[in-house]
């Protein structure tokens, strides 16, 4: 299946099996295997020539705009610029967050910071809005008393307080065509599952969007086990369906692709990896000390029949999910360097890899900052994956609306 898609939109792309090898980051042997079907080709080769195609075919079409909002460093831009988006306004509170995105998106314009004292009036019109939004309790308590003193109703009044008011209220006041949002998978459980109730309300009964939801697993297109949930909501009734998604097999993508080779074929990154080699610098393995208290832990927490503990992983293993603590000790991912050495951390670039962005992604923070980034990151290939087949919606409304006001 997937060798028929990769030679079918290699013939899209226009581009010669040379040209090709070099744009994707892979050999030009295997273009050729993966074009003959001699084999299945790389999950981030795919996504990659996925993404590039969209692009060949937006720039031939119509754009839209749309607002980042809890950018962190602009993973779920990624997949809205490569369908055609124009981004006209960024929000994202956290100064090094702001840094990371400022070094990769030249906007030559200021981000914004906390959404939550930014007024609407501030937010220019804009046709989908894009949110990353913290997950945060729904407190109901209250209500009554301020229904029996006249106060806020609806989503005002439950949803005040937390973050995802503030996407309410600009849905509300600027009624973009669409909306994607995101969060953890648990966001469904979460408080007894009232957060999610309330949530859904408000984007259905009080806002009157159509709405649809999936949890999507990044391990169909990275070597991590990252499950998130994807909200996506549309002013109009639109025939969105999520049988439209093109998800590689899960684990067709490995370790061994986001991994530094350390054998000379790729350039060394300084401070990630040095040398004529390319090999990882020693500052990420894990000291001795370190190592053996893991260990313990581990020891300890299995005796007392609990699952706690470090994650070793090799080249041919998948990852467990990637978390913003991952700068304290590394421990849910420390890649084996063999049975009589002690393991290490991912670098920070083999971070960036493992949530989908491409090397030439600038990391201007600290090591602790950019674990951080990272940990709180989306897969960016699922959101192009997801922006993808939202694309044709996105036009149709915006095409429509253009046509009602020259009516």
């Amino acid at each position: 299946m997937y060798q028929n898609e990769f030679a079918l939109l290699k013939q899209q792309s226009g581009l010669s099996a040379k040209a090709l090898a070099k744009e994707l980051g892979y050999s030009l042997s295997n273009i050729y295997r993966w074009d003959r079907g001699e084999e299945p080709p790389r999950a981030l080769a795919l996504q990659k020539l996925r993404t590039l195609v969209g692009k060949v075919e937006t720039h031939s079409g119509g754009h839209f705009t749309f607002i980042d909002l809890f950018a962190g460093i602009g993973g779920l831009r990624r997949g809205f610029d490569t369908i055609g988006g124009h981004c006209v306004f960024t929000s994202e509170w956290n100064k090094f967050a702001q840094q990371t995105y400022a070094a990769n998106f030249r906007d030559n314009r200021p981000i914004e910071g906390d959404i939550t004292t930014i007024s609407t009036d501030e937010i220019p019109d804009h046709d989908v809005l894009v949110a990353g939004f913290p997950c945060q309790p729904f407190s109901i308590a209250g209500v009554s008393k301020k229904n029996s003193l006249g106060r806020s109703h609806g989503f005002a009044c439950e949803a005040q307080g937390t973050l995802f008011f503030d996407v309410a209220r600009i849905l509300k006041e600027k009624r973009p065509a669409a909306f994607l949002l995101e969060n953890v998978k648990n966001l469904q459980s979460h408080d007894k599952g009232n957060t999610f109730a309330v949530i859904m309300k408000t984007l259905r009964e009080e806002l009157g969007y159509h709405v649809w939801t999936k949890v999507i697993d990044a391990k169909h297109f990275l070597p991590q086990h990252r499950e998130r949930i994807v909200i996506v909501g549309f002013r109009d009734n639109v025939p969105f369906s999520w049988d439209d998604l093109r998800l590689p097999e899960k684990g067709s993508s490995l370790l061994r692709d986001i991994l530094h080779p350390e054998d000379g074929s790729e350039k060394a990154e300084a401070p990630y990896t040095v040398g004529p080699d390319g090999a990882v610098n020693e500052k990420y393995t894990l000291t001795p000390k370190l190592w053996q208290y893991l260990k313990d832990y581990a020891a300890k927490h299995k005796a007392a029949g609990n699952g706690f503990g470090y994650g070793l992983v090799t080249p041919t293993d998948i990852a467990r999910t990637l978390s913003a603590r991952y700068y304290k000790d590394g421990s849910e991912i420390l890649v084996s360097r063999g049975k009589r050495k002690t393991p290490r951390r991912l670098t920070p670039r083999e971070c960036a890899r493992l949530m989908g962005y491409p090397d030439d992604f600038k990391i201007p923070v600290s090591d602790t900052q950019a674990y951080k980034q990272f940990g709180n990151s989306v897969a960016v290939p699922v959101f192009c994956e997801v922006a993808r087949i939202m694309q044709p919606h996105i036009q149709a409304l915006v095409e429509a609306s253009k046509r009602r006001k020259a009516a």
